[in-house]
């Protein structure tokens, strides 16, 4: 328990990104959940392009992006 918060510990005074000590395996899941993600958000886009209503899209996007990001913007918030 102690060595994982000693290692993000080092790795601030050192001034390395906690991400420094991902896996190459875990920096390609996150490079294809992003691209899911972008998927989903163009997706979206074109889903309120096309007139369909926000209601629609939104809900298009959250089944889309089910167990990809936080939140039911998938990732994204709006100021509105």
């Amino acid at each position: 328990m102690k060595k994982p918060f000693l290692t993000l510990l080092a790795a601030g005074f050192l001034g390395l990104p906690a991400w420094a000590q991902h896996t190459q395996k875990q920096i390609e899941e996150d490079i294809k959940r992003h691209r899911a993600m972008a998927a989903a958000h163009e997706a979206a886009a074109q889903c309120l392009e096309s007139g369909r209503g926000e209601k629609v899209c939104l809900q298009e996007l959250q089944a889309a992006c089910r167990g990809l990001a936080i939140g039911k913007y998938c990732g994204m918030r709006h100021v509105h």
